[in-house]
């Protein structure tokens, strides 16, 4: 029983990884045009993960994207002292250490920081082996978020044919990128996707193959979110772990470890049982030290631990001399060098050193010469002071020895013979016995364990709740709801047949099930509706974009071309099937001063060659 109780818990225990990202190598050059046009280029342009890669045209257009890095950049503090310049990506590293200088482009899911995303874009151009000298000759396809803001757009057009000059550009939404792409050509192109990521849970109807953008909703919650309120929740239950506890790991427990409810509540009852908590409960194991808390060193090691260090100061500080002897003997060598420019009477070096070296008279440079000899005399006595005199008195830790003459009482005190029994003793004394190595009242490892029971299910459940962390937002479900009630019965059953979910916050094991059970609760008896989960809910946006590229490469309806960029304006988009609206600036039109000044003067001249005609 015992034994199998062991077994139970070491089975539950979950070293964690702490990955750390490697450098992506540099690519030497791209792929070969094909016929008279280049090679496409993909970017899904995501804000937690950023893929780059080729669409290869041909039977085998190639692997995953070559590319895939963290959307994160962080500057060194010497950069604009000619430090090590900004890093990308995975050349990173581990992200922890500098977590507190880390930037992103982003704001939510919309990219606001031209800076930040050209240094993104030089990533991966330079990673992929583009020759960027003068132009990227290749068109660009770029994922951007639902309903884009303008703005936004026009800084991303404005860097692209700006800075890199490319030839044309298509923008696409990723989570419609990903429909397409999982899509059986039976199917109708009519659907209901439900799509989170990072920062942001998006809930978009298709109908008839193109965005519905007036009915998409937007939750301001995901991964992002999910992973905050993870890591408050261990800090408050394990308070004395909190710099373990980091966003990286939390992010981690949620990739991992977590899970998502059928039925959140009738979950948590389970989780009240013993039985079920010893056997669900993930023990995740922080690293830790194997040295003891206590002290394990004999008197003697301590004694020697401490001339050790004593030894060490000595000769940083005989070290730390001589350095500034030798600094002292070079300043009074440029010095006396100076002195004998005036004893030889060459005058106009002299005065030229005495500026350099900020003095006004030869007085204050004999002065000078005087105080810094007797410094460098004083230096030498002492390094050799300090050379003949090396050993040194250890001072030791144990009480003085207090006088036996105070401890004998006074014979007048003793009643009987027994009291000098201690005075007299014939016992030898006890010889100091080494000290042991102490054993610690309690399993360091086990203290160092984080026990993530009901917080498996609790911290990816705010997009269904997200009252747990105090937002005042609906969920999924009543967004669902609150969609489909703005269309026909028809329209609805025609979207509930294709429910499509996508994004790496829909990766939890049981998503589909709970979105199953929702629609089931909301939709009429015995009424069929489908859910689908996507194939690679993380890369097929690229996937879609890659496969879109292929197909459209020589249609110029759906690319924004230079010359349309410099006539439209960097926030004109050519619509698609994978597209958003293009809702163009319509600024009011106001009459300006000057025509109306005009008008008013020629309906002057007008009167007064009618009352001239008159006349």
């Amino acid at each position: 029983m015992a034994a199998a109780s062991r077994a139970g818990l070491a089975a539950n225990v979950f070293p964690f990884r702490d990955a750390r990202s490697a450098p992506d190598p540099v690519l030497e050059t791209g792929p070969v045009a094909y016929g008279p046009l280049p090679v496409p280029l993909v970017l899904d342009n995501g804000s937690f993960q950023a893929r780059a890669g080729w669409a290869c045209p041909g039977p085998d257009p190639g692997p995953e994207p070559r590319l895939q890095f963290r959307a994160v950049c962080a500057r060194g503090r010497g950069a604009a002292r000619g430090g090590p310049g900004p890093q990308v990506g995975n050349a990173l590293g581990s992200l922890e250490p500098l977590r507190w200088m880390l930037r992103s482009p982003f704001d939510r899911n919309v990219p606001v920081n031209l800076e930040l995303q050209e240094l993104l874009l030089d990533y991966s151009f330079q990673h992929l082996g583009v020759s960027s000298q003068g132009c990227v000759n290749h068109p660009i396809v770029l994922t951007e978020a639902v309903c884009n803001p303008l703005y936004s757009r026009q800084m991303m057009s404005e860097l692209l044919f700006e800075c890199y000059g490319i030839p044309k550009v298509a923008y696409g939404i990723d989570s419609l990128f990903s429909f397409y792409h999982n899509k059986p050509k039976s199917l109708s192109s009519s659907g209901l996707i439900i799509s989170s990521g990072y920062q942001c849970t998006h809930i978009l109807p298709i109908l008839e193959g193109r965005l519905d953008a007036k009915n998409c909703k937007r939750i301001n919650l995901g991964g992002s979110q999910a992973a905050g309120y993870l890591q408050r929740l261990l800090q408050l239950k394990y308070p004395g772990h909190l710099a373990a506890i980091t966003l990286s790991r939390m992010e981690e427990i949620l990739h991992e470890h977590s899970y998502i409810a059928e039925d959140y509540i009738e979950e948590l009852q389970k989780w009240q049982c013993p039985d079920y908590y010893e056997n669900n409960v993930h023990k995740m194991q922080l690293p830790f030290s194997s040295k003891l808390l206590g002290s394990t060193l004999t008197s003697e090691e301590k004694q020697e631990r401490r001339q050790q260090q004593l030894r060490r100061l000595q000769e940083l500080n005989a070290r730390r001399r001589e350095e500034k002897l030798q600094l002292d003997q070079e300043r009074l060598d440029r010095l006396l060098y100076v002195q004998e420019l005036l004893e030889d009477g060459q005058m106009d070096q002299f005065h030229k050193a005495l500026m350099e070296l900020n003095m006004d008279s030869p007085e204050e440079l004999q002065s000078y010469i005087q105080k810094l000899s007797s410094a460098v005399e004083q230096a030498k006595q002492k390094i050799l002071q300090a050379e003949v005199s090396f050993v040194v008195d250890v001072v030791d830790s144990k009480p003085e020895t207090p006088d036996l003459e105070q401890l004998e009482p006074p014979l007048e005190d003793v009643e009987n013979i027994q009291d000098f029994e201690p005075l007299f003793s014939e016992e030898t004394p006890e010889v100091e016995k080494p000290v042991t190595t102490v054993q610690p009242m309690f399993n360091l490892a086990a203290y160092h364990q984080l026990f993530v029971g009901t917080e498996r299910i609790r911290a990816p459940e705010i997009i269904f709740q997200p009252s747990l962390i105090g937002e005042e937002q609906a969920g999924i479900a009543e967004i669902l709801q609150y969609i489909l009630d703005r269309y026909p019965k028809d329209v609805q059953e025609l979207l509930v047949q294709n429910v499509f979910l996508t994004g790496g916050n829909m990766m939890y094991p049981g998503m589909k099930a709970r979105i199953e059970k929702e629609l089931l609760e909301m939709r009429p008896f015995q009424s069929s509706f489908q859910v689908q989960l996507a194939s690679n809910p993380v890369l097929d946006a690229w996937y879609g974009a890659r496969d879109w590229a292929l197909d459209h490469l020589d249609n110029e309806e759906v690319w924004v071309t230079r010359k349309e960029y410099e006539e439209k304006g960097g926030e004109y988009l050519k619509e698609h099937r994978a597209s958003n609206i293009y809702v163009p600036i319509r600024l009011p039109k106001q009459a300006s001063r000057f025509s109306d000044s005009q008008a008013s003067g020629k309906g002057g001249g007008t009167s007064g060659s009618g009352a001239g005609e008159h006349a």
